[in-house]
């Protein structure tokens, strides 16, 4: 069997998650890279302006994973950013964080639809969500494969 990537009978190409990982830990991030470049496209960035820049050009994520807690602007701030500028990409933000102890946190995401998931991050159910989501989004009506 070839090393190069499968191809389905048809002899396309099986399209590939865009999933965007911001987190100002570049730990977290390089890890996250390294755990799910194996069957994502992976982008990531340590600043959350970073990604606001990326997302203002036009760059489209099928999943965006965001930390919370960054010190210039935190995941919620991020969020209500993304949303006035690209509502359908906000909706796409799974937020990441280890302080959902803290009564702060839990403040800053009451009222917010986004799905929260909780440090360490559980990487078989990671995947699996962001393997859910996408195929959501892709058997949506209207949305061009």
């Amino acid at each position: 069997m070839s090393g190069g990537p499968r191809r389905p009978p048809s002899g396309t190409r099986n399209r590939v998650a865009r999933v965007l990982v911001i987190d100002d830990e570049l730990l977290v991030l390089d890890s996250i890279r390294r755990i799910l470049s194996d069957e994502f496209d992976l982008i990531g960035t340590t600043r959350p302006e970073q990604a606001l820049e990326w997302i203002a050009a036009g760059e489209y994520y099928d999943v965006i994973l965001c930390d919370v807690m960054m010190p210039t602007l935190n995941g919620v701030e991020l969020r209500n950013r993304i949303e006035a500028m690209a509502p359908e990409q906000a909706a796409r933000i799974v937020f990441v964080t280890g302080g959902l102890l803290f009564p702060h946190v839990r403040a800053m995401l009451d009222g917010i639809a986004n799905t929260v998931l909780e440090k360490p991050i559980d990487i078989d159910g990671l995947r699996e969500l962001i393997r859910r989501r996408v195929r959501g989004a892709w058997q949506a009506p209207g949305h061009a494969i």
